[in-house]
C-alpha cells in the first residue's frame, strides 16, 4: 500500500510518494542503464531518451528553440543536423526529432565533447540550471505528477515515481523501467535531497521546507 504524505495550500494538496522519497533512487545512465528500448543494452546510452521528448505546450516548444540555438556546436554531436533539418520531430512541434535511436540532443557516448545531453552540458557551460534548459519531462524524470480536479477551486497534486505503465502502449515492450527493481536504488542520498532542485522547482520553497520536515 503507497503511503503518501499531504501538504494543503490555499491553492492545492500536494501528495507526496513517501517511499520513492526516502529512497536511494538515483539515475544510473551511463552506470549501468539498461534503456527503454525493447531490448536491454548497456552499452549505446540511450538511457530514456530513445523516443525523444514529449514537449508541454508552445512556450516550452519556444524555449527549447531558443536554447538550442545557444548550445556550442563542440558540445553538440549533432548540430549540423539540427541546423539542416530542426530539433522538433514535425511541425506540430511537441516533441524533439530522433536521430540515429535517439534524441537528437543527446550525445552518444565517445563523443569528445561530451556524452550526454547537449542541452544540460550548455547549461553546465554557462554556469546555469538545467532545468532552465531542458523539456520539463526530461528534467522532472523519474518525478511523476498527476494532477486532479478537488473540492472546490483546489487541485490535487500527487508526486510520485514514473512507472512502466506511464508510458503508456511504449511501456509495454519495455525491456527496462529505472523505477521498478533494485538496479537504481543505489545512491547515498535520498532523493527529497538528491532531487531537491527538482522537487522545488515542481512544488516551490515554502512547500519544499515543509516536506523536507515532514520527512526528517
Amino acid at each position: 500500500m503507497e503511503d503518501f504524505e499531504e501538504i494543503a495550500t490555499s491553492e492545492t494538496v500536494w501528495r507526496f510518494e513517501k517511499d520513492f522519497l526516502t529512497s536511494n533512487w538515483t539515475c544510473i545512465w551511463g552506470r549501468g542503464c539498461k534503456g527503454i528500448g525493447e531490448t536491454e543494452n548497456t552499452e549505446n546510452g540511450h538511457g530514456c531518451c530513445s523516443v525523444g521528448a514529449e514537449l508541454d505546450g508552445e512556450d516550452e516548444a519556444l524555449n527549447l528553440s531558443a536554447n538550442a540555438a545557444f548550445v556550442p556546436t563542440s558540445l553538440f554531436q549533432f548540430h549540423e543536423e539540427a541546423a539542416l533539418g530542426g530539433v522538433f520531430r514535425d511541425e506540430k512541434r511537441n516533441a524533439t526529432r530522433v536521430v540515429e535511436g535517439a534524441c537528437i540532443f543527446l550525445n552518444r557516448p565517445g563523443f569528445e565533447g561530451g556524452a550526454g545531453c547537449a542541452l544540460h552540458l550548455a547549461a553546465q557551460h554557462f554556469e546555469e540550471s538545467p532545468i532552465d534548459w531542458k523539456p520539463s519531462v526530461c528534467w522532472q524524470l523519474p518525478i511523476k505528477v498527476d494532477w486532479e480536479l478537488g473540492e472546490g477551486n483546489t487541485e490535487i497534486a500527487t508526486v510520485r515515481r514514473w512507472s512502466r505503465k506511464d508510458w503508456g502502449d511504449d511501456g509495454d515492450p519495455m525491456a527496462w523501467c529505472c523505477t521498478e527493481g533494485p538496479e537504481a536504488y543505489v545512491g547515498d542520498k535520498r532523493v527529497i535531497d538528491s532531487l531537491s532542485g527538482e522537487l522545488t522547482a515542481i512544488v516551490g520553497e515554502a512547500v519544499m521546507v515543509t516536506l523536507r520536515q515532514r520527512l526528517r
